[in-house]
């Protein structure tokens, strides 16, 4: 009976490990210099090198574009690529955001210092294509379009909170706007500015939204948070080693090293 139990716990470890493995599918490979990465609704990649240039991949591999003019304003803090005909770089030493064409031509600069956004700490693409920006100097979410002009503004959201907050990231998806602190919290408002809620969801490493769903990912854990039901579940990624960072999509799960990146679908 003994040796029976055992066999049993074996036999279940085991195909969990299968379920787990079958969660996840290698579909494309990437080799070479690698900081950071991205990846859109089109499946199209987006690699960020070293040097600080941005190269763009088709879904089947193809380099089809490439961004080189990033030496004035130093490093990328973040790549938004929602909208895979219109991108995002945001290089917050020097408040700057730079807006791109599908082929990574320059279709704008914005100094946000010369919108009086005096410590912008994220940006993120809004569902009507202009961009939204967290300034943590007077702790206000607000909207400009890439002329400059500013189209709305919270008030000093510290009065909501009683705490400020230092977003890494701004999410807009159905209808909502997801302002992500890895540290107090996702703070949720509509598409006029106005407060929800606050989803006490924290230590993830990136996010990604999708439909009702957050997809948090850690160095170990890939967890998906049901903003209506709360519920969550969590899945082990398959192992990748040494490794820098690793992010999720809707349906795809990225993880890269200095010099190799791998992308699976993902099932959850």
């Amino acid at each position: 009976m003994k040796r029976l139990c055992i066999i049993l716990i074996l036999l279940s470890a085991t195909l969990r490990g299968l379920a787990q493995q079958d969660t996840f599918t290698l579909v494309r490979t990437y080799r070479g210099d690698v900081v950071n990465a991205a990846l859109d609704n089109l499946d199209n990649l987006y690699i960020i090198s070293s040097k600080g240039q941005v190269k763009k991949f088709n879904a089947v591999g193809d380099s089809v574009a490439i961004y080189n003019q990033f030496r004035n304003y130093g490093q990328l803090f973040s790549l938004d690529v929602a909208n895979p005909l219109k991108v995002l770089l945001f290089y917050k030493d020097f408040s700057t955001v730079v807006v791109l064409d599908r082929f990574l031509a320059s279709l704008a600069t914005i100094d946000l210092r010369k919108l009086s956004i005096l410590q912008p700490a994220a940006v993120g693409l809004s569902y009507d294509n202009n961009i939204w920006v967290f300034d943590t100097y007077d702790n206000k979410l607000k909207k400009i379009d890439e002329q400059g002009n500013k189209l709305l503004e919270t008030s000093d959201l510290r009065a909501v909170f009683s705490q400020g907050i230092d977003p890494q990231k701004i999410i807009s998806d159905n209808g909502l706007v997801y302002v992500a602190d890895t540290t107090a919290g996702i703070f949720v408002f509509d598409n006029y500015g106005t407060f929800k809620k606050k989803i006490v969801m924290k230590s993830w490493q990136s996010l990604a939204v999708n439909s009702n769903s957050l997809i948090g990912t850690t160095h170990e854990l890939i967890t998906v948070y049901n903003t209506g039901t709360l519920m969550q579940t969590q899945r082990r990624p398959p192992m990748f080693s040494p490794y820098v960072h690793a992010f999720s999509t809707a349906n795809k799960f990225v993880r890269f090293s200095a010099d190799s990146l791998q992308i699976y679908q993902f099932r959850f």
